[in-house]
């Protein structure tokens, strides 16, 4: 269950809560909802397709999903409705067959495959960003061309975003142990145990529930329907998501010593974004 659990809030498990001293601080920004940031990304494609035409190259949107159907499935899945509806989203599925951005570059001649390249992310001649993580090690990145313009556009220093944003997500690694031994969130557990037995469901947690059910194919959708419905309907009765935000928002701000002014900018950026967002593209519905 660790990891999992740490992504259980996906930018509530990157932003901090507080600020910093001094009777003029501000408060940070409003953390994003998991709409908010999928009408990030829609935005992103929106503006990467209009620049890639206006390079006279084609480019295709990924848009299948609905909202609903987009929506992540946390640790702790407490919505009863979308669990009776979708059960843990194993039938969602992404494109069938190729994708077509992909079907469209193997398509085009060697020099225009190579322009089709630096046209979308700057190809060979792309910086290259990198971000150190929190608990050791980096990531790269290439930046360039329509990805850039369109991460300007939206966050305004996109290479600022990246750094900030993998920091931001990977903070779990330098709390997940303590979160996981925490004495609150495994009574909450214990109990949520507890309640799925009493339904016919012996589990010891969420993710045992979950792996127990999925992959059985399209015959064993009614199993996994059953098991999600308990799951959300046994979390909503013992406030597991309740617990287990709280206690990782408590770990979380012990760090803001360190993170504080990362945290805060991740925060400010996505704000930023997502309200460049809505004037570009609408909610999927």
């Amino acid at each position: 269950m660790r990891g999992v659990l740490i992504a259980c809030c996906a930018v509530m498990a990157a932003a901090a809560t507080g600020c910093s001293g001094g009777a003029a601080a501000q408060p940070p920004a409003p953390a994003l909802t998991w709409r908010q940031e999928l009408r990030i990304a829609d935005a992103q494609q929106r503006l990467i397709r209009q620049c890639m035409n206006r390079h006279g190259f084609g480019y295709w949107e990924d848009r299948e999903l609905t909202l609903q159907e987009s929506r992540p499935v946390r640790y702790v899945q407490d919505d009863v409705a979308w669990a009776r509806a979708y059960g843990y989203g194993s039938r969602i599925g992404g494109k069938d067959g190729d994708d077509p951005n992909a079907a469209y570059r193997r398509g085009l001649p060697e020099a225009r495959r190579a322009a089709f390249d630096a046209a979308l992310d700057g190809g060979r001649g792309a910086r290259l960003l990198t971000a150190r993580l929190p608990g050791g090690g980096e990531i790269r990145k290439r930046l360039g061309g329509c990805g850039e313009e369109a991460g300007r556009e939206l966050y305004g220093d996109p290479a600022e975003w990246f750094r900030v944003s993998k920091v931001a997500m990977s903070l779990g690694a330098l709390y997940g142990d303590d979160l996981m031994r925490d004495a609150r969130l495994t009574a909450a557990i214990r109990a949520w145990s507890r309640c799925m037995k009493a339904a016919g469901h012996p589990y010891a947690d969420p993710q045992q529930a979950r792996d127990a059910v999925l992959g059985r194919g399209p015959s064993g959708f009614a199993a996994e329907r059953e098991t999600a419905v308990a799951d959300a309907t046994c979390a909503r009765a013992t406030s597991l998501r309740a617990v287990a935000t709280a206690r990782e928002e408590h770990y979380r701000d012990r760090l803001r010593d360190r993170f504080g002014a990362d945290l805060d900018a991740y925060r400010r950026l996505g704000l930023r974004a997502y309200e460049r967002a809505v004037r570009i593209v609408p909610e999927r519905r």
